[in-house]
């Protein structure tokens, strides 16, 4: 008979296969609480602590971008003063239609505005408010567009970055135009992108701060705004050559770009909605470090109906399972399908379509009042307070 190793005697005779290894428990090993981003926020990061701060001053810096881009075309396209430098032309006369040709100048000569450039005045005075509607129509179509495209594929971050890189590009090219239809097509492109800014820089700014402090958050946002505005009136009366203007204007983007968006981290929330478990975790961590707290070992990131599901069926997903999840992708169809969503998304639109007729109904016709147009604009930050309320 052979004998046997001593180590083999003492082997059990049929060995565990490798799946009820894995299903057995290990002993001593506790299982990770999974964690909703809100409660974690709330237990652990700190909900808004100078992290959140830093962070949202510096994303934050787009919604001024956007001031910049939306309310340009109000210098740009004014109707300049016009002097008399013949007969056949009044001095005291509003406009210049019906004076003869040649009888008139405009002041600041023809470079000075989009209106004297190509004689957007009298029979032609309405392709002024056409360069406005398309604009905002481009703002309406981009934000739709960008705002998919942070949910899905760009993230908020890169969403972020692409329409501001798309706000210098399209309003650097805007100085170059040859003739109204091309300034017209350049100023609808510039509004695709300049709708997605103010989305991408409103969403990321403010799904880092916890629940309690994520509304007053969200209102501040638009402080920076009205910042954009009042520095317009800056930049509009040292440049007084519309295209200078639009350069100008068009700069502060790179500057953003380059040194702002790269001391700016993604979004937790994205992160895990698309199964990056660990990426989310290490920007949580970042910002329980930044707020001077500390993340505890045997905690994990998970979605709000995994952690629901948890708690009323006992079912457990290890941290592997949680990284290998099949990410989580978001339509119009599913918001409009769901009753609480498709009522918020209707509300939301209605209120801010009117909201928003009203705000620039008001902004644009600025440039119609007897007066100084670039005190009007300083002035502006009085609606500040009024977001308060």
């Amino acid at each position: 008979m052979t004998n046997l190793p001593e180590s083999d005697l003492r082997s059990p005779l049929l060995q565990p296969s490798k799946e009820a290894t894995w299903n057995k428990p290990v002993q001593g090993l506790q299982q990770p609480q999974k964690l909703t981003i809100d409660d974690m926020l709330q237990q652990h990061c700190g909900e808004f602590g100078a992290w959140q701060l830093r962070h949202f001053v510096l994303v934050s810096l787009a919604w001024a971008l956007e001031g910049l881009h939306t309310m340009v075309m109000i210098f740009a396209d004014q109707e300049p003063e016009f002097r008399c430098v013949g007969t056949g032309c009044a001095e005291w006369a509003k406009t210049v239609c019906g004076f003869e040709p040649g009888s008139w100048e405009w002041v600041g000569g023809p470079g000075s505005s989009t209106v004297a450039q190509w004689g957007l005045v009298c029979g032609e005075k309405f392709k002024v408010g056409l360069v406005q509607a398309v604009f905002f129509g481009g703002c309406m179509i981009g934000a739709g567009i960008f705002g998919h495209l942070s949910d899905s594929s760009l993230g908020r971050k890169g969403a972020l970055t692409v329409v501001c890189i798309m706000n210098a590009v399209f309003g650097c090219l805007t100085t170059l135009s040859p003739n109204y239809w091309i300034y017209l097509l350049l100023r609808l492109l510039t509004g695709l992108s300049a709708g997605g800014t103010g989305l991408c820089s409103f969403v990321l700014a403010t799904e880092p701060v916890g629940p309690r402090n994520r509304g007053v958050a969200g209102m501040s946002t638009f402080y920076f705004f009205s910042s954009g505005i009042a520095l317009l009136s800056g930049i509009a009366y040292l440049f007084h050559s519309w295209r200078a203007l639009y350069i100008a204007s068009s700069l502060p983007a790179i500057l953003f770009v380059v040194l702002v968006l790269p001391f700016v981290s993604e979004s937790p929330r994205w992160y895990l909605i698309r199964g990056r478990v660990s990426e989310a975790m290490k920007v949580m961590n970042s910002i329980a470090k930044g707020n001077g707290k500390h993340l505890p070992d045997n905690i994990i990131l998970a979605l709000d109906d995994e952690v629901n599901n948890d708690s009323t069926n006992g079912t457990q997903t290890n941290k592997e399972e949680l990284e290998t999840k099949q990410a989580i992708t978001g339509s119009l169809i599913d918001v409009i399908r769901s009753p609480v969503t498709r009522i918020r998304l209707f509300l939301a639109v209605f209120i801010n379509f009117f909201f928003a007729t009203v705000y620039y109904g008001l902004s644009l016709n600025a440039v119609n009042l007897d007066t100084n147009l670039y005190l009007i604009f300083v002035s502006i930050n009085a609606e500040v307070k009024c977001q308060d309320i």
